[in-house]
């Protein structure tokens, strides 16, 4: 096992759950809680391979995914914040419907065959630098850059800027940020739409950068209830998401490269291919997410990690305490 190329893999397979997770975060922050990632990653997923396959252009296949990512959340924004309906609710039904959607749509996809990806490329001598170069920029795709650009963007767009402050100020005390002019409606509704964007551009990640060429309905595998979790044990922080996701992405990465060799420093290897034991490795990751889920759905843990005091809570204009 080479370990610059396990954490070189990571990068591109964590850049997916990064652009999922920051997405949720800047539909979070709004206070609009939105768990229709998951459906939202695999109608983008699908847009995009299904483009690629008719035109050849992954460019165009890029923009459509989000679009379509884009469209899906919109629903769940007149859901959720037009008709005040529960988000956790609306949420799990857009997971179902962008599941279900994908099914249909990609039916047949899986026997398309090669098609073009985004392209990948090396950064000029910065590639070069001993242990970071080929981490990091060495032959990454073009999303992995995008990624790298968007995690300082997003911070400094969150806690810098007078748009950031009026998108905390909705999450966190919609009734006062509308009493000083902010529109606490069209905020929900933009970063919603924001958050849809860029889960269609995490599902399109998978199928035209880091596993181009095959598309089915375990394409996301969960990722993107991995990234609502990544913004819990972030506290709501991009940079915080983006270590998260990376780190996710590389203890997975070692899980699948352990499994292997037949030996490990001269002693059996008991997550052999095949045995049993591979079963409970594999789940470590994913029971460490369910966990971070559950503590982090009891109210008290979430004031106490910083989440937006009014996530989950439609607001109404008028009402005493929205």
């Amino acid at each position: 096992m080479d370990p610059i190329a396990i954490l070189a893999a990571a990068i591109g397979t964590g850049t997916v759950l990064l652009f999922a997770a920051i997405g949720e975060i800047f539909a979070e922050r709004a206070g609009v809680l939105n768990l229709g990632v998951e459906g939202m990653m695999l109608i983008g997923a699908v847009a995009g391979f299904a483009t690629v396959v008719a035109t050849g252009d992954p460019w165009l296949g890029l923009v459509l995914a989000m679009l379509a990512g884009g469209a899906l959340s919109l629903l769940h924004g007149v859901i959720a914040i037009h008709f005040q309906a529960d988000q956790v609710v609306s949420g799990l039904s857009l997971t179902l419907l962008g599941t279900g959607l994908a099914r249909v749509l990609g039916e047949g996809l899986s026997k398309a065959g090669t098609t073009s990806r985004l392209p990948h490329f090396s950064v000029p001598i910065l590639s070069e630098v001993p242990v970071v170069g080929p981490i990091f920029l060495r032959d990454q795709s073009v999303l992995v850059y995008a990624g790298y650009l968007l995690v300082p963007l997003a911070w400094y767009w969150i806690h810098h800027t007078r748009p950031g402050l009026h998108l905390r100020a909705v999450g966190e005390h919609p009734a006062a940020a509308d009493a000083l002019g902010v529109d606490v409606y069209r905020l929900r509704y933009g970063y919603v739409v924001v958050g849809g964007l860029l889960a269609g551009l995490a599902g399109a990640t998978i199928t035209l950068a880091i596993q181009p060429g095959w598309f089915g309905e375990l394409t996301t595998g969960g990722r993107g209830w991995i990234a609502v979790g990544l913004v819990i044990f972030a506290q709501w922080s991009p940079v915080r998401a983006a270590l998260g996701a990376y780190l996710f992405a590389a203890i997975n990465r070692f899980i699948l490269d352990v499994q292997g060799p037949a030996t490990i420093l001269g002693v059996a290897n008991p997550f052999q291919a095949g045995r049993s034991a591979n079963f409970l490795l594999e789940m470590v990751p994913y029971a460490l997410v369910i966990l971070v889920l559950v503590i982090g759905s009891r109210e008290a843990v979430r004031k106490r990690i910083g989440a937006p005091a009014a996530l989950g809570t439609p607001y109404i204009r008028g009402e005493r305490g929205a």
